[in-house]
């Protein structure tokens, strides 16, 4: 048997400990994988090598992916899934592991049901907006990039008195923002799926301050609002607050998976790897209930993504 992995859109910490566990559970059962460089992109070039147990020894630990990554609007036509899916049955791919978010899902979900394809997802993405599992690959690494950040902002906040707005990287879905303004002890949490009240916002601000708070953090998920409209919103309600921001941007994506990712990639990519070898194809691996999980790919891309409201609540409360 013969199987192929590529990771495509954006990229996430635990891309390479899901490279990794795919290569070495498919050797483990006499199953040869190539690898896909460039993502879809790639795969239309037909960029492939073949991949060992030692060609992924040190990757565990590494952020970024190996494989490399592109964005690929071609795929969105017709035409090029099928010159994609030409290329997979020239190369003698039996199944292929697609590592990335919902645009990489559809992706796949298209090759499967237009030219069944044997395609298995395993979700790579910070954003963690995926609602058919708990948690993506890399999202726990990003969280707590932004509590490190968060915790080295409030001790230079704190020691000059000001209120400081941290943007971090969720366009649709806030749940980093959540995760990290809630571990990181923050004083307002802004996500998308809320809209913004800004005189909420100043109040807290302003009553945190006179109950003596030296500082004050401010969490802004990027699709929740621009962040020049949000400080100059809080400026205009409270000219005595010393407010500044600052922006997380990339660094979220980069660095060392965090143990709960390299364990995630190397429980999805076993599972992974099981459901080609069972001969499925169409699924999509995750974690719910703290247990690793396959659905349909169609159904688990039509399932709604919520900002989980208890959370949503406790931030609130512990904000005080």
């Amino acid at each position: 048997m013969r199987i192929a992995v590529l990771t495509s859109g954006g990229d996430a910490p635990g891309m390479n400990a899901a490279i990794r566990g795919v290569v070495r559970v498919a050797a483990g059962n006499d199953i040869e994988v190539f690898g896909i460089e460039r993502g879809y992109k790639g795969l239309l070039g037909n960029e492939m090598l073949l991949l060992s147990k030692r060609s992924v020894s040190g990757m565990i630990q590494r952020g970024g992916t190996m494989l490399m990554t592109a964005r690929c609007p071609e795929f969105q036509e017709y035409e090029y899934r099928r010159q994609a899916a030409e290329v997979l049955t020239n190369r003698h791919i039996d199944g292929l592991v697609v590592i990335g978010g919902d645009g990489s899902f559809h992706g796949m979900e298209a090759l499967w049901k237009e030219f069944g394809v044997r395609c298995v997802g395993i979700p790579g993405t910070i954003d963690n907006d995926l609602a058919y599992t708990d948690f993506t690959l890399g999202f726990d690494t990003a969280v707590n990039t932004a509590v490190s950040a968060i915790n080295n902002l409030r001790d230079t906040m704190s020691s000059h008195e000001r209120v400081v707005v941290v943007q971090v990287m969720g366009r649709h879905c806030g749940d980093i923002a959540l995760y990290a303004g809630i571990a990181g002890g923050a004083e307002v949490i802004l996500v998308p799926e809320h809209p913004v009240d800004y005189d909420e916002v100043t109040r807290k601000l302003v009553g945190n301050k006179k109950a003596g708070k030296q500082s004050g953090i401010i969490v802004l998920a990027e699709g929740a609002a621009p962040l020049d409209e949000v400080i100059r919103e809080i400026k205009a309600r409270t000219p005595e607050l010393s407010v500044r921001s600052t922006v997380l941007g990339y660094i979220q994506r980069g660095g060392a998976p965090t143990m709960s990712d390299r364990l995630l990639a190397s429980k999805m990519a076993y599972r992974a790897v099981e459901l080609l070898k069972q001969g499925q194809g169409g699924r999509v691996v995750g974690i719910r209930d703290n247990h690793i999980i396959d659905e349909d790919v169609t159904e688990a891309l039509a399932r709604p993504r919520r900002v989980e409201e208890n959370l949503y609540k406790l931030a609130n409360l512990l904000s005080i």
